[in-house]
């Protein structure tokens, strides 16, 4: 039953006061304001296939596109380990998983030595985060001057309630924020089930854009805007429901290798991680994905323009990225953690202040991946760093055409996180992808060039088994710093025991990491 509350002029007055008072003065300490303001724009599980400059003919997504085409977009763009908390940690911290210490999912580090918010703070940054951080515990700033948090429903802590939940709260006292009655992890397709202006989409755009009319303070600014969609729930605003009611949605792929995924359905399960849920289940699920989409993309236009009014657009370096993408049926399979394209490619997009001479339009083959953000950032913003003190590099080298020493490929993992399931890890350059799978020892093959939907698993192919051969060596070589549950005697340990967190993960003195999930992921 859709409801009929409205919101009247006054209540958008009052709903503006509210904000203002949460947000504040943004009065910030005096710093060099000739260096770049900075804005990361992130989005939750997105494909990077579902951008019109990706080749998506489907989609719209304008303003994503209008930043590729004024920037640079990063076509082999990946996130190492593909959900929320371990990804965010390489994003946080500029490391690879082992390094960082996350290799699945579960609660990200109190604290790092070095960490993006306080290293842009300590350089005279005014640092704000707006909607999802993931953080542990949620109130957690790692460096920020200010969070203001959507966390969706996720609880950490007893007395935890997000900003966006309050705001609700004190805007539709009576109205219920999860109305549209589908869970955080779930496949099915419902159109938001209450007005548009209190869709948590809007809201993260909008106490962005007030940041951005309303900041007077002397330092340049760092601002991270983090969608919790096109994550499910599917649930966009009616009109970008019917926005996608007969459009020519891409179908799953389907390998020759996936009939495992082919499982039974009953009992039902709204939160399955595989199954064969039919065409038509597919085609509505990626209908409303895709009116996610192009509403976050509208989201980020608004911000975008609000940078423009303030004439600070040419001053400004803006990324857009994603933690991870959705597999959306593909294979049978669906959400995250899995090595294959449409879980672990993400989108990436640079666009540079006007100062910095590049050629705009960049389309680039480099393997590049969340760790990349932290060095351009500090690139970017000037600040020096130790040249080890990170295992990403600066886009922006990339950009100017410095393509010399770059990675050749770039290294995924994920922990065991559904049952039956097991630790992966992969190497890609973007053209080819090895899989090694820890507990069955299985690998997995795949030439990128002629088949990017992963149809074809040349794995048992003996035409390509010095490629096979090649790859394996490689992982060999990735792996034997992890020592001899990884490696031994120059071969890959199979079985292996499931590991979630390295040696490397920071914890508190006497205490281990919990694995412990508690809420949406």
């Amino acid at each position: 039953m859709r409801h009929t509350f409205r919101l009247s002029f006054p209540v958008l007055v009052a709903a503006s006061v509210i904000s203002a008072a949460a947000i504040g003065s943004f009065a910030a300490d005096a710093g060099p304001a000739a260096r770049p303001n900075i804005v990361l724009l992130m989005a939750d599980q997105f494909r990077a296939d579902c951008l019109g400059s990706d080749g998506n003919k489907a989609i719209r997504t304008p303003n994503l596109d209008g930043l590729a085409a004024d920037g640079a977009r990063f076509r082999c763009a990946y996130t190492s380990t593909p959900s929320c908390t371990p990804a965010r940690s390489g994003l946080l911290t500029g490391l690879s998983p082992w390094h960082h210490g996350m290799l699945g999912m579960g609660r990200m580090a109190e604290h790092y030595e070095r960490e993006l918010p306080a290293l842009l703070h300590g350089a005279g940054y005014y640092a704000i985060g707006v909607g999802k951080m993931h953080y542990y515990p949620q109130r957690n700033l790692h460096g920020f001057d200010r969070t203001i948090l959507d966390e969706s429903g996720r609880i950490q802590t007893a007395d935890f309630v997000s900003d966006y939940r309050c705001w609700f709260r004190s805007l539709a006292p009576t109205l219920d924020p999860d109305a549209t009655g589908m869970g955080w992890n779930d496949y099915r397709a419902k159109t938001y089930a209450l007005p548009e202006e209190l869709h948590p989409t809007r809201w993260t755009a909008d106490v962005a854009v007030r940041f951005v009319q309303n900041y007077s303070g002397a330092s340049p600014f760092f601002l991270k805007v983090s969608f919790a969609r096109p994550h499910s729930p599917y649930d966009p605003p009616e009109r970008f429901m019917k926005m996608y009611t007969d459009a020519q949605v891409p179908a799953a792929h389907l390998g020759s290798w996936a009939s495992g995924n082919d499982v039974p359905l009953d009992p039902p399960d709204y939160n399955r991680w595989r199954g064969n849920l039919g065409p038509e289940q597919v085609r509505q699920s990626r209908r409303a994905y895709y009116g996610s989409v192009t509403f976050v993309d509208e989201q980020i236009g608004r911000i975008l323009a609000a940078l423009r009014q303030r004439k600070l657009l040419d001053n400004t370096l803006i990324l857009f990225t994603a933690d991870h993408g959705d597999m959306l049926g593909d294979h049978h399979l669906w959400r995250k953690t899995y090595a294959y394209e449409s879980s672990v490619r993400i989108p990436m997009l640079i666009r540079w202040p006007v100062s910095m001479a590049a050629e705009r339009g960049q389309v680039l083959a480099q393997p590049v991946e969340l760790r990349d953000v932290l060095p351009t950032f500090l690139d970017a913003a000037g600040i020096a760093a130790p040249a080890d003190a990170f295992d990403g590099k600066s886009l922006l080298e990339l950009v100017r055409g410095n393509a010399a020493g770059w990675r050749s490929c770039i290294d995924l993992e994920h922990s065991r996180c559904y049952r039956g399931t097991e630790h992966w890890n992969a190497l890609t350059d973007g053209r080819t992808k090895y899989i090694f799978f820890s507990q069955s020892g299985k690998e997995q093959l795949f030439d990128l060039q002629s088949d990017p939907g992963e149809l074809h698993d040349l794995a048992g192919d003996a035409g390509h088994r010095e490629l096979l051969e090649t790859w394996r060596a490689r992982m060999v070589r990735h792996l034997a710093e992890r020592g001899p549950a990884f490696v031994r005697d120059g071969k890959l340990v199979s079985p292996r025991p499931d590991m979630l967190y390295g040696d490397r993960f920071p914890k508190k003195a006497g205490q281990e990491p919990s694995s412990t999930l508690l809420g949406p992921r």
